[in-house]
């Protein structure tokens, strides 16, 4: 009995076969699930804006690999890009929308400049390279599209307010997907990281006091490390999450219940 249950687990949350696109995949979380997914057996293509970053990624995966260098905050190339995506495997099963900016400006130095590649970047690259794919996801009836959100889709933190407010509307863009394209097999979630170590947040792994602070606000007790990612991936990409769709995990750790 154990072993027929251990059997129809593995198959339960197997990705073996699947094909994925990862953006941000040179660097941070995204480069860690772009790693992860093709360590399980899926074909991906790692999308980024630094080639020399994306080579580096896939010369260290294990697991069938392209790359495709593209800047994601012009809206105008999203099309040709996602024609570019689906050169190697066709038409992704999974779309991991990882990659993002936080241009760190306060409220009173918000530029148009800065406020615009936050919004395309973090907003409309997701829901657009997730419209070009929606098409041949239906044609498979199946389909997994997971953004990424933040504590600030819920907090206001300092010098975040077109970050906040583009991940405020990631939430809203998930549940919008949600509520478009399940009826098709697709479905559409986002995880909300809490503070990981990566580029986004150097300017506060840079304070050592600041980190011990937001640790101490998790119930956990600790920040979030990469393989912290690892599990709410498997569980969105996989038939095992086939009735969840237009839900927000917050992967933090517990700050956002205090």
């Amino acid at each position: 009995m154990a072993e027929l249950i251990s059997t129809a687990s593995a198959g339960l949350f197997s990705l073996a076969g699947k094909t994925a696109c990862v953006t941000g995949a040179s660097s941070g979380l995204g480069r860690h699930a772009a790693s992860f997914l093709a360590q399980n057996g899926v074909r991906v293509v790692g999308v980024a804006r630094r080639l020399d970053q994306l080579k580096d990624w896939q010369a260290s995966t294990v697991g069938e690999t392209q790359v495709v260098s593209a800047d994601l905050s012009d809206r105008s190339a999203l099309s040709d890009i996602a024609a570019q995506i689906s050169k190697p495997f066709g038409t992704p099963d999974i779309l991991i929308n990882a990659a993002g900016i936080n241009t760190r400006q306060i409220a009173d130095e918000v530029t148009p400049e800065g406020w615009n590649v936050t919004i395309d970047l973090n907003l409309a690259a997701p829901f657009f390279l997730a419209q070009s794919f929606a098409k041949g996801m239906k044609a498979k009836g199946w389909g997994r599209i997971i953004n990424f959100a933040s504590l600030q889709t819920y907090r206001a933190f300092p010098g975040g307010i077109s970050y906040g407010a583009s991940k405020a509307g990631v939430a809203q863009l998930t549940r919008a997907m949600a509520e478009a394209w399940s009826p098709f097999g697709i479905t559409a979630n986002a995880i909300a990281p809490g503070f990981f170590e990566t580029e986004l947040t150097a300017a506060v792994f840079n304070d050592p006091e600041r980190a011990a602070r937001n640790a101490e606000q998790t119930c956990i007790g600790r920040n979030g490390v990469s393989e912290d990612l690892d599990g709410p991936l498997q569980f969105f990409c996989s038939d095992a999450s086939a009735y969840v769709t237009g839900q927000i995990l917050s992967l933090d750790g517990g700050y956002t219940a205090k």
